[in-house]
């Protein structure tokens, strides 16, 4: 048996390098041996997870439905055993122009959305997923334009966000779907320059990523690493750098009562039936 706790993450920006390399020597100075494998897309990560290549993924929040469910199909068990304080309670917004006409969610029949990358949960499952519970069926009550970008991250960057609002304030389409957090940024950035949109409908809050293992992982590890994690201090000048790049003050508990929204968009979209059938070959 390896005394190496093994990570499992996606590439979605080179900043993902710095950040696990600073955590294994961190963890290492704590007695923790911690390693990492990149991965260029979730689906493959997953893969991995039940390959045995790692003992523990760094999951989106589509990943983990997708560890979830193969897990189930094979009599196994997933959990979700922390995730960071900004995974928390969070929100995407439908985005239009200050000067639209556009005053209701049912305005926006005949109208064209536009969504980010057709794997993001942000800025696309869920948003219209949303809208379907609105009575609003994408595609057919309304016309959806997707800003595909780096399919298989699973909206990790903001790239296909950021292009569905320019298009926005080019007049390109009528409304956009982005996490609340990148509205509050593309507006601090003049992507969205201030007082010429406003925000027509906001979803129910949900969670994003988090720390998944399976019920084989090894137990005395993954419990020194969690106990390492949860004592990490956003006052430590040491870690403080770490935990600013990957966006968090806290590491928190994990939790999956945030992906119901999540989960019925992919059985409403029948989004993972590709990828459930090709895990059962």
């Amino acid at each position: 048996m390896s005394n190496t706790l093994m990570l499992g993450a996606v590439a979605y920006d080179p900043k993902v390098v710095t950040i696990w390399e600073g955590f294994r020597t961190w963890f290492a100075e704590r007695g923790l041996d911690f390693d990492f494998i990149l991965y260029s897309n979730y689906e493959a990560q997953v893969a991995g997870h039940f390959a045995g290549q790692y003992d523990v993924a760094w999951n989106s929040p589509l990943a983990w439905i997708q560890a979830e469910r193969v897990a189930n199909e094979r009599g196994q068990a997933a959990q979700a055993i922390a995730m960071r304080d900004t995974d928390q309670d969070l929100t995407s917004v439908i985005v239009v122009r200050a000067d639209s006409a556009i005053q209701t969610i049912d305005d926006l029949r005949g109208k064209t959305v536009g969504v980010g990358a057709g794997d993001s949960p942000q800025a696309t499952l869920i948003p219209l997923n949303h809208l379907a519970d609105k009575g609003l069926v994408p595609d057919t009550d309304f016309n959806v334009r997707q800003f595909d970008v780096l399919v298989g991250k699973h909206g990790d960057h903001i790239g296909g966000e950021r292009d569905a609002a320019r298009a926005l304030m080019a007049g390109e389409i009528d409304a956009a779907c982005m996490i609340d957090g990148n509205h509050l940024l593309f507006s601090q950035e003049g992507t969205l320059p201030g007082g010429q949109t406003r925000i027509l409908d906001r979803t129910a809050p949900y969670d994003h990523c988090c720390f998944t293992i399976l019920d084989d992982a090894p137990e005395a590890l993954i419990s020194q690493f969690v106990e390492l994690l949860m004592g990490m201090s956003f006052d430590d000048p040491e870690v403080r750098p770490l935990l600013e790049l990957e966006g968090l003050k806290a590491w928190r508990t994990g939790r999956v009562s945030g992906f119901a929204q999540l989960n019925e968009a992919c059985d409403r979209f029948g989004y993972l039936d590709g990828f459930l059938a090709e895990m059962r070959n």
